[in-house]
């Protein structure tokens, strides 16, 4: 059975200023998000699923996905920040107009998802390399494998010249997760790079691994996923901006020992949709790699 991708495309953008998922960045109108499904497509993908704002379909539609349901299978689901909730419990959280996270995303898509699943960003560029690893290694296992698997990067290839980046840095041991620990603002500073966590400044090398949110699962995470979220809302279903996050989540998989994340690596360097300024720099990162021949100047054939 084919793997899924499934595309994280539901967040708010603050600091884009914009709809970044659905912006054209390619030489024929192509997002973002083209290149990555095109990417998939060829790495052995069967299916991709988005998740979206209600308020962003017409757009997502015209912009994106009627382009890409020509070319490969695909669909769409809602996250709204109700979704998933008790009628209790969206009364409790009624201040709150922001979607709960990539766990409450992910959670959103799971009954169009019925063989083992990649998740991704939708505003990031992960290359052609990764979706290939995780595509193999996704065809490979059993829907209810406790084995999963990530692709890291390396921290200095993802950093953006025009603000701080959220990144999850990774311990591994043996070529398999051991922890993650999100760091929501990661910048330049001076020569170095730094990390702001709990009012400190935390020094990095730039040589170490991180999450880029890009995960391979077996629909058996769908149970710890359940249970993290379950928790999260008891916890946290008053507060107007706490996130249930994927990368914790994934990481609760291994504390708990509940299964293994395997990881890979890739030497891609990242490029984005994070600030206003970012566009340009993506516009001409896909251009060098058309110019290449890496990708066709125009990539589907409908």
């Amino acid at each position: 059975m084919k793997p899924v991708l499934l595309v994280l495309a539901a967040g708010m953008g603050s600091r884009y200023g914009g709809v970044k998922q659905i912006d054209s960045v390619g030489q024929h109108g192509e997002c973002l998000l083209d290149f990555a499904t095109f990417d998939a497509k060829k790495s052995g993908f069967g299916k991709v699923v988005f998740v979206i704002r209600p308020d962003i379909e017409k757009d997502f539609r015209e912009r994106l996905f009627d382009r890409v349901a020509r070319n490969f299978d695909a669909e769409y689901v809602f996250q709204t920040h109700d979704s998933l909730l008790t009628a209790s419990e969206a009364e409790k959280s009624s201040a709150r107009t922001k979607p709960w996270g990539t766990i409450h995303a992910v959670l959103c898509a799971e009954e169009k998802i019925n063989a083992p699943f990649a998740v991704i960003n939708s505003d990031d560029y992960y290359g052609r390399e990764a979706f290939a690893t995780l595509g193999k290694y996704l065809s490979s296992i059993s829907p209810d494998s406790n084995d999963h698997a990530m692709v890291g990067y390396v921290l200095g290839n993802t950093m953006s010249k025009s603000g701080s980046v959220s990144r999850g840095v990774c311990s591994v041991k043996d070529g398999y997760l051991e922890s993650i620990v999100e760091n929501t603002k990661i910048s330049y500073k001076g020569d170095g790079i730094i990390s702001e966590l709990d009012g400190k400044e935390i020094p990095f090398t730039g040589k170490e691994w991180v999450s880029m949110n890009f995960f391979g699962f077996s629909l058996k995470a769908f149970e710890r996923f359940h249970k993290y979220w379950d928790e999260f809302k008891a916890s946290s279903i008053g507060e107007l901006k706490a996130e249930a996050l994927l990368p914790v989540a994934a990481s609760d998989i291994v504390k708990n020992g509940e299964g293994s994340i395997k990881f890979f690596t890739s030497s891609e360097k990242w490029f984005g949709m994070t600030y206003p300024e970012d566009r340009e720099i993506v516009k001409q990162e896909i251009a060098k790699k058309i110019q290449s021949g890496y990708y066709p100047a125009k990539l589907w054939e409908h």
